[in-house]
């Protein structure tokens, strides 16, 4: 079924990274190896494979594509989401940057663009002012790399056995009264404007698409906002909201791991996607016969 224009439509956001692709590493194929599910490459970096799904969430993704609005929602820059060649049919609409940018038929669209930049620099420091502070506090001792995504926010590469909790603690101390929120995600901590977040692009998504319904799924903390903003969602047994116990009274944790997470989490869309169509067939069923 292909979603149209007069027929309800369910928008479903997901993050990408550990909740619908995996690297080797973070597929946590834990049976034999007789056992390992086959796998599908998504993405290649330095000519190297880099993300893979399992072939049974492959031929799930495409039924969920052909089915709803599906929306890829990710922190990646658009040149590192472009890298990722998803099964199905091409995404009419993609949110990368945590929010940033809104793709449209993988362009950029200026109008939201400029949305979110006049926001940011309305209500928060400015970047140059959080780049300086993280090259004074940060110890060359455990700082791997810094990096700045598409001009928007900061994030730095760290040895997190050497990393000091108090000193995440105290950068989120001192960025949160500056309009700035700060997340650590495996050896990578965030510094991301408190404007710039996955649901407010989600929400434009959703109001440009007529969508009636929105499902989500993540695995980070940075995923948390569009969890909380949608309709139902699910957030996978690894990661860091599972790390927190993060809970929600319409998100539900579910207890896979790795690959078979991402195969359960598009199961999970799949069967509330079919059941808000069902409810909408039987509501203007209804609505005909008592006319």
């Amino acid at each position: 079924m292909s979603v149209s224009e007069t027929s309800p439509v369910t928008l479903v956001a997901s993050d990408l990274d550990r909740t619908l692709i995996y690297s080797a590493a973070s597929l946590d194929l834990s049976m034999p190896d007789a056992e390992a599910p086959r796998l599908l490459c998504v993405e290649v970096y330095g000519h190297k494979p880099l993300s893979y799904m399992t072939e049974t969430a492959a031929a799930l993704l495409t039924e969920v594509a052909t089915s709803t609005l599906f929306v890829p929602t990710t922190t990646r820059t658009r040149e590192q989401y472009h890298r990722i060649h998803l099964p199905g049919p091409a995404p009419r609409y993609a949110i990368c940057a945590n929010g940033g940018h809104i793709l449209v038929d993988g362009v950029s669209d200026p109008d939201w663009q400029a949305r979110v930049e006049t926001r940011i620099a309305d209500e928060c420091a400015p970047l140059t002012e959080i780049r300086a502070h993280l090259a004074t506090t940060a110890d060359p001792a455990w700082l791997l790399k810094d990096r700045v995504a598409e001009n928007l926010f900061a994030y730095l590469v760290v040895e997190r056995s050497l990393l000091p909790e108090e000193w995440v603690k105290e950068l989120a101390a001192w960025a949160r009264p500056r309009g700035w929120t700060v997340s650590l995600q495996g050896r990578k901590i965030y510094a991301v404007p408190a404007p710039l977040t996955k649901s407010a692009a989600m929400h434009e998504v959703a109001r440009r698409s007529g969508a009636t319904r929105t499902l989500a799924a993540g695995d980070s903390l940075l995923d948390a906002d569009l969890l909380l903003a949608a309709d139902l969602g699910w957030r996978p047994g690894h990661g860091e909201l599972a790390d927190e116990g993060w809970r929600a009274p319409h998100v539900e944790a579910l207890e896979e791991r790795g690959g078979a997470a991402g195969e359960e989490i598009l199961r999970r869309f799949l069967t509330a996607s079919s059941a808000a169509s069902a409810a909408s067939a039987a509501s203007s069923d209804s609505s005909a016969s008592s006319a």
